[in-house]
């Protein structure tokens, strides 16, 4: 599994850099997401290079974090 990170801005960059950010799953500056790792997303990856960081990370940090529970907020009834 890939954990990539936004880590530069796209202001300024080329439109089909743009693109295959988007295309990560990656909107903000400092976000992150978690892909299998499949010669596509490394192709992707090598493309925008300069503005994300690549970490590999294991299978088993990543179901922690999926399987745990989210916490939501009850609207109040009225």
């Amino acid at each position: 599994m890939l954990r990539i990170t936004l880590t530069k801005g796209l202001v300024g960059k080329r439109d089909d850099q743009k693109k295959v950010v988007r295309a990560l799953g990656l909107g903000k500056f400092n976000s992150s997401v978690v892909h299998a790792d499949s010669p596509t997303i490394r192709g992707m990856c090598n493309k925008v290079h300069h503005l994300v960081t690549v970490a590999v990370v294991d299978d088993k940090d990543t179901e922690k974090k999926a399987s745990a529970p989210k916490a939501t907020k009850a609207k109040a009834a009225k």
